[in-house]
């Protein structure tokens, strides 16, 4: 009996098969262009395709007939009846553009275009779409797909090497990454939501998944990208104060299965302001947005890339209800001469404007993947995804499948060939770092020599000193821990000491959202009396050579040090070590400058602190930190979870105690910390950031000058920690042991809110940033400044002007240089 429903069902499952017939064709417009993702449903049901990018879409239906309607932005929506046999048809469709069938929209003189009549509804209507739904559920099917056009040869002065591993050919064109993934998004207002991508064929990083969810045109200010983006944001068309930033113009009527549809030209007023141009369709009387294609380009402030384009297609879920049926993002990119296109195409279908969630499913999982979801095959996939592949996607598939199975089956052979290309040259050594990696099997290990000309440096202490920085990774294939062994070594040639230590970091690898990890670390090393390090050593190097400025203050100290570092979930980080050092007093021995001028160097002992004796002395320290961040949001694999911040601050307590008579220590003290700190994202208003704290010491018996609280300040022309620095601040005048300080550090980001209304400053989108700094220790012993300042200058730099007060001095003007700029991070010094 068995074998007998067996056999049936698979008759019954041939039969179906063989009964399906593929109905395909091209959507093109009137002048032979292919339409990118135009929409294919069969009217009354929710069943439907997508064209792919060159307008060619596929479906398989049972024999029948069916109304098939063919959709795309912009365009006048076309219906085909038709009946399907059991033998494939090609039904191609060509689709008229709105504006190609407008009638003449008369304004009359000293008249209003009549798109403002309309706009003005749809903004009435605005919040009331945004929040007409408490909850909902809806199935997405995502693909992202980036498209390379050329790569250089050199960048930065590095060679980009062409081999054909990636699958692009020799000028580094081809599909880049492609992934897809479907998902559920589960949403209840006014700000819980879940993604849970139940399957995803990635050959590549899933970058598709950050425009995962809805952009919704219904926002005053609409986000594309990542929900915790620092990004202004841009104002959507219909937003509450829409008419000071857009113009509009009425383009066409027309009707829509009874639906009055007015398409609208959207203008910016205003060049350099956060503003979309194109076209946006609003459906008469209920005033929804019926569709929309708006353009970002580099004159809107749109960064990193050249240009966006989105396009939407609304449609009915129930009679009253509206949302997204399918999200096209287009972008095109150019930078340091990688030139590229891609694409990011959403899906939305199977819409629950009323689910029902379990008590606890909304937590701190913001994206969940489903056990397995990697595991579905080509055929899955085949039937599933509502866009057919290309060619050349096919391609990168099974380009992409080879490469990952020669990976999983290398022999002893191909590791020693990897070893065999390596490149050891002098230039590496001597300026663009030294890189060495073994394979094998089992594990993977890097070597890494910083560059030593990095590594030169000059000071009054050591005269010319050399630092050599060298890394060694192991990263065995099982076992739950990486091993990272940083190894420096430094001499200087005046003072002619040698130092060498060593730190090996042992790092959980299955829980990288924790950041877990045990450092041990210990030899002999070259300290600055501020163990903050506010002098960076190449600054210094050029102030003591041209300017007779030796503002670094140093010490040697053979240490032992012991760290462990643990994140929770919930969103505390504890941080808890012990060290030991024999402090050694450093003098000055190398006295020349370039610099003709009279003023002699300053003792390596701090001026401010001759009060303060430094001898040789031994000190055992236990420290711990304590910070919490609320609101943490995670992202959980099947294997792990990976942590994506939050939006609220970050507090901190610091408890540190110099530990008397321990290994022969000298020193006894116990201070605390408690700071708080924040980058809060106005949106238009720009970004503010704040660092303040509160301390002191509980008691100070016995101590030396690295004990000290010391505020970081700076002399010289440049300045790397804006919110803990104060820029025009001495480096030791205020350093103290009192019971209790107060710090504050403060700066607004106005991201291009009033410079991009000033002539040649929005045209070079420099941006203005201001803020204040201060400390307070007692009525005579406080420093407060503020400053005014450009950032974003050639996406490089950042100029502040700086006005600053201390007791019974005059008020002191500076400025201070740093990397401020959008590309900045990536070019800060060491």
């Amino acid at each position: 009996m068995r074998k007998f429903v067996l056999t049936t069902l698979l008759a019954v499952f041939a039969f179906t098969i063989a009964d399906a017939a593929k109905i395909q064709g091209f959507i093109k417009e009137e002048h032979g262009s292919p339409l990118a993702y135009a929409t294919v449903t069969i009217k009354g049901t929710p069943t439907g395709t997508t064209s792919n990018s060159k307008g060619f879409y596929s479906l398989d239906l049972k024999p029948g007939n069916y109304t098939l309607q063919f959709e795309y932005v912009g365009f006048m929506a076309v219906e085909k009846i038709i009946e399907v046999t059991d033998k494939d048809q090609q039904v191609d469709v060509i689709l008229i553009a709105n504006q190609n069938l407008m009638g003449e929209v008369i304004v009359k003189a000293k008249g209003e275009d009549p798109a403002y009549r309309i706009i003005r509804q749809a903004i009435k209507k605005r919040a009331y779409y945004q929040q007409q739904t408490d909850s909902l559920s809806v199935d997405i099917y995502l693909k992202g797909i980036i498209r390379t056009i050329s790569i250089p040869g050199k960048i930065f002065g590095q060679k980009v090497e062409r081999d054909g591993s990636d699958g692009l050919d020799s000028m580094g064109k081809g599909v880049a990454m492609l992934s897809e993934s479907n998902l559920l998004l589960d949403e209840v207002r006014p700000n819980q939501s879940k993604i849970t991508v139940r399957s995803s064929f990635s050959r590549g990083d899933n970058m598709g998944l950050n425009f995962s969810k809805v952009t919704s045109f219904y926002t005053n200010n609409v986000n594309i990208f990542d929900v915790n983006s620092s990004s202004r944001g841009f104002i959507s068309p219909i937003a509450d104060g829409a008419l000071n930033f857009y113009r509009y113009k009425l383009l066409n009527t027309y009707t829509r299965d009874g639906i009055t549809i007015k398409t609208i030209r959207v203008i910016p007023k205003r060049k350099h302001e956060p503003l979309f141009s194109g076209n946006i369709e609003i459906a008469e009387g209920s005033w929804r947005i019926y569709s929309l294609d708006l353009l970002l380009t580099k004159d809107y402030q749109l960064e990193l890339i050249d240009t966006l384009k989105i396009k939407q297609l609304h449609g009915a879920v129930t009679p009253d209800t509206w949302k997204t049926k399918n999200q096209i993002i287009s972008i095109g990119f150019d930078m340091f001469n990688f030139k590229g296109v891609g694409s990011f195409v959403n899906v939305y279908s199977n819409y629950n404007l009323h689910p029902r969630f379990s008590p606890g499913y909304f937590d701190n999982v913001v994206m969940k993947y489903d056990t397995g979801y990697y595991k579905k095959d080509s055929s899955f996939w085949t039937q599933s995804r509502p866009v057919t592949l290309e060619d050349d996607e096919k391609r990168y598939y099974t380009f992409r499948d080879s490469m990952n199975t020669v990976r999983d089956n290398r022999p002893k052979s191909y590791y020693d060939s990897l070893r065999s290309k390596q490149k050891i040259k002098l230039t590496h050594i001597l300026w663009s770092n030294q890189h060495y990696r073994w394979y094998s099997n089992n594990s993977t290990a890097t070597y890494q020599l910083k560059g030593l000309i990095k590594g030169l440096e000059y000071n009054t202490v050591e005269g010319v000193a050399l630092k050599v920085n060298q890394y060694f990774n192991y990263m065995p294939n099982k076992g739950p821990y990486n091993y990272r062994l940083h190894w420096n070594m430094r001499y200087g040639f005046e003072n002619r000491h040698f130092n060498s230590f060593g730190t090996l970091t042992i790092a959980s690898k299955d829980d990288t959202y924790r950041n877990r990890y045990l450092s041990l670390s210990g030899g002999k090393r070259v300290s600055q009396l501020n163990n903050d390090n506010p002098i960076n050593a190449l600054t210094n190097s050029l102030y003591t050579l041209f300017a007779k400025r030796n503002y670094i203050k140093l010490y040697e100290n053979w240490f032992g040090n012991v760290q462990y570092n643990n994140k929770f979930e919930n969103g505390f980080t504890i941080n808890v070590g012990a060290s030991f050092e024999d402090r050694v007093p450093l003098n000055n021995t190398s006295l020349y400058s370039f610099s003709k001028s009279a003023r002699p160097f300053t003792s390596n002992h701090p001026e401010d602190l001759a009060a303060v004796g430094f001898d040789r002395h031994q000190a055992f320290i236990a420290d711990i930190a304590i910070s919490y961040q609320p609101g943490q949001k995670y992202i959980q694999y099947p294997n792990r979870k990976v942590s994506i911040g939050s939006d609220k601050p970050v507090f901190t307590l610091n408890y540190t105690a110099g530990i008397p008579d321990l290994l022969g220590s000298d020193v006894k003290y116990n201070k605390w910390k408690l700071s708080a700190t924040d980058n809060m994202n106005l949106k238009l208003a720009g970004l503010f950031k704040y660092n303040i704290g509160l301390g002191g010491f509980l008691n100070a018996d016995r101590y030396s000058i690295p004990d000290m609280k010391h505020f970081n300040g700076n002399r010289t022309f440049y300045n790397m920690k804006y919110l803990n620095s104060f820029q025009l601040a001495p480096y030791y005048a205020y350093s103290n042991v009192a019971k209790f300080y107060g710090e504050a550090n403060v700066e607004h980001h106005f991201n291009g809110l009033l410079t991009n209304k000033i002539p040649l400053f929005n045209k070079l989108k420099w941006n203005l940033v201001a803020g204040g700094n201060a400390f307070y220790v007692k009525q005579d012993q406080y420093y407060a400044e503020a400053f005014v300042g450009l950032e974003n200058i050639f996406k490089l730099f950042r100029v502040d002007f700086i006005a600053g007060y201390q007791p019974l001095l005059k008020t002191q003007l500076g400025v201070r240089v740093s990397f401020g700029g959008f590309l900045g991070g990536a070019f800060k010094i060491d």
